[in-house]
């Protein structure tokens, strides 16, 4: 069976500010300066051995080499709070590429702020700068969430660049953290602003054992690093190597991680290497009057190639953008112990022109290629390492990825939709996309099948709204809708291989994605915790959660099911147990014929109550939101 996975993730990328502001692809950070500047054009000299990108410390930190990539420029001056925002000429390398210099007398315990001059008339922050300053933003994150935050250097103008050779040190309590096989991977998708009402790494921090005691094994977390505006999905990306304040410091995150990892629990990080908005420093580097890349621009492509573009898309075909993203890759994973990336429309990574979905989902090689060259990198600097793709491609070009073991976000929120609200069709309410035999995938533990997701509509949501009416049976009353929730949710953590929830999905949150806008902030409902019919459907999910990762049967890769009709079954066959789920997702009464694996005694694991099934078939009429995860053992 090919299950068509062609939904495709649109970022409606209207970002919001603290001030209610959208942002526009055009770049309103290019700040250029008076005409009447001097500029020095500098000798060409080699780069010392040993200096990276961004800044290099030497001299116990006293001095600093600055090493910024950019070919074809005449001049480039760094100015900073160092040489009090004078240009100091650097040198361009032999072959043009670079430009450097050395500044000595530095103090190391001191923050520095800093930009480059590039051509007389253009400021521009460093590419690779772990911190910046925006004047436009920075005033609206309390001292609460970032303290002691350096002030905006008076006089200046742009986003400026931050270093500081002697950081404040953290210290990793968990230095050998073993994370979950992909077999057992229940991940967590959290977005930190409307999960916690101070969107700080703190008060994330302390509410791990919530997330621990639901028995996830996995936080992925959407982007952290630094975005246009504060209160934003972050997918308008400016800045690949920088952490965005608006959550907090480095070493809160990191401490954030540590406790993750402590607690079991793996880190993964949502991240846009697909695009940049206009004020990334490497889109105004090269760019035509209205702010979108030049033709010259060596990053970037001058248009869009595919139907979903938002941002200024970057051409991975060349070697220059190769480079950047793969130091973005191992800047994140070596600084920060994070476990895995879930890159973000990955099916973006061409140079192909389309025009439609249709095409755009067409098998790629150019696309394989490249994602076989990074999956190779992230693995050569950690084996381990998670690698999941929003890619949403043909099957045949995702099961290439798999079986490379690459993991594959695979949406079944449309079909969720209409089982739980109890409609068949519109579109029909076919679950078998949850197994990875659909897609032709040889290789088991490589799809990752989720309900709801940051870019979904909310299942309680759409119940509550349009579910099905029969009789006295309403999947619009909200007992009833949670119920089927918990149905659904047994129907997820049965199938073999990763899987993934939205935050609050495991209370049944029902705000709906457009409530103030589809990326406004949303009500952040804690209460929902203490409403006794929202919490047992946490305590459904903790249970089938637990049962999935202490029980080898749901790794199984011997299973049965038949998931297109009213009654679904699941059957999954192992030699220590065997297990068998059937629920009715009508809104009226079915009669069904269960192929049970043999006769015998079975335990229904949700209820502790057991059935003799004498012989088979076995025939059971299930009531509307009925369901039963039977074993031949009791589960763990």
């Amino acid at each position: 069976m090919n299950i068509n996975n062609a939904r495709i993730a649109f970022f409606l990328v209207a970002i919001f500010g603290v001030m209610g502001m959208g942002c526009s692809k055009k770049n309103p950070a290019i700040t250029p300066v008076s005409s009447t500047t001097t500029t020095i054009i500098a000798n060409s000299k080699a780069l010392p051995t040993g200096a990276i990108d961004g800044v290099t410390f030497i001299n116990a930190g006293t001095s600093v080499i600055f090493n910024i990539y950019a070919p074809g420029k005449k001049s480039i001056a760094v100015i900073g709070d160092f040489n009090n925002w004078v240009g100091t000429a650097m040198n361009e390398t032999p072959d043009g590429n670079r430009w450097w210099i050395q500044i000595d007398n530095i103090d190391p315990n001191k923050e520095y702020a800093y930009q480059y001059l590039v051509d007389g008339t253009l400021k521009v922050a460093d590419p690779y700068t772990e911190k910046v300053l925006d004047p436009s933003n920075d005033s609206y994150i309390p001292a609460s969430v970032y303290p002691n935050l350096k002030a905006y250097p008076a006089g200046q103008t742009g986003i400026v660049s931050i270093f500081q050779a002697n950081q404040p040190a953290y210290s990793w309590k968990v230095t050998s953290f073993t994370r979950p096989a992909q077999k057992n991977l229940v991940i967590y998708e959290l977005f930190v602003r409307d999960f916690v009402a101070t969107h700080s790494y703190q008060t994330l921090t302390d509410t791990l054992s919530y997330l621990a005691n639901l028995g996830v094994n996995a936080i992925e977390l959407m982007p952290v690093n630094e975005f246009e505006g504060n209160s934003s999905w972050g997918y308008n990306t400016n800045f690949g190597f920088a952490l965005d304040k608006y959550y907090g410091t480095k070493n809160a995150y990191k401490a954030f991680i540590d406790a993750c990892h402590a607690k079991g629990i793996a880190v993964i990080q949502d991240i846009v290497l697909e695009d940049q908005f206009g004020s990334s420093p490497m889109v105004q580097l090269y760019a035509t009057s209205t702010g979108s890349p030049s033709a010259n621009n060596p990053w970037f492509s001058t248009t869009i190639t595919h139907p979903d573009g938002v941002g200024y898309q970057l051409n991975h075909q060349n070697a220059a953008t190769q480079y950047y993203a793969k130091n973005v890759m191992k800047y994140w994973m070596q600084e920060y112990h994070i476990d895995g990336f879930r890159f973000d429309q990955s099916k973006g990574y061409t140079q192909n022109v389309t025009t439609t979905e249709a095409a755009w989902a067409n098998y790629d090689a150019s696309r394989v290629a490249l994602w076989e060259n990074y999956n190779n990198y992230m693995k050569s600097i950690d084996p381990g390492f998670y690698v999941i793709l929003e890619h949403f491609a043909d099957n045949s070009e995702q099961k290439i990825l798999a079986d490379q073991g690459m993991m594959m976000w695979t949406n079944l929120s449309s079909p969720a939709d209409q089982a739980t609200m109890g409609y068949p069709t519109g579109p029909v309410w076919d679950l078998s996309g949850l197994f990875y035999d659909g897609y032709g995938f040889t290789t088991p533990y490589n799809l990752v099948a989720y309900f709801e997701s940051h870019d979904e509509e909310r299942s309680m949501f759409k119940n509550e709204t349009y579910g099905n009416i029969s009789g006295n049976y309403s999947t619009k009353d909200i007992p009833t809708a949670l119920k089927r929730e918990e149905m659904l949710a047994a129907f997820l953590f049965s199938s073999p291989g990763p899987k993934m929830l939205w935050q609050f999905e495991e209370l049944g949150y029902d705000i709906s994605i457009n409530q103030n806008g589809r990326l406004g902030e949303k009500p952040i409902l804690w209460n929902y915790n203490s409403d006794i019919n929202r919490r047992h459907l946490y305590s459904i999910y903790a249970k089938l959660i637990k049962m999935k990762i202490n029980n080898v049967v749901f790794a199984t890769t011997n299973f049965k099911y038949n998931l297109t009709g009213a009654v679904k079954t699941v059957q999954l066959l192992d030699n220590a147990v065997n297990v068998e789920i059937a629920g009715n997702f009508d809104v009226v009464n079915q009669t069904a014929n269960i192929n049970f694996p043999s006769t015998g005694t079975w335990y229904d694991n949700m209820t502790g109550a057991s059935i003799n099934v004498t012989s088979l078939p076995y025939t059971m009429t299930l009531s509307p939101g009925e369901y039963h995860v039977y074993s031949s053992k009791l589960l763990n």
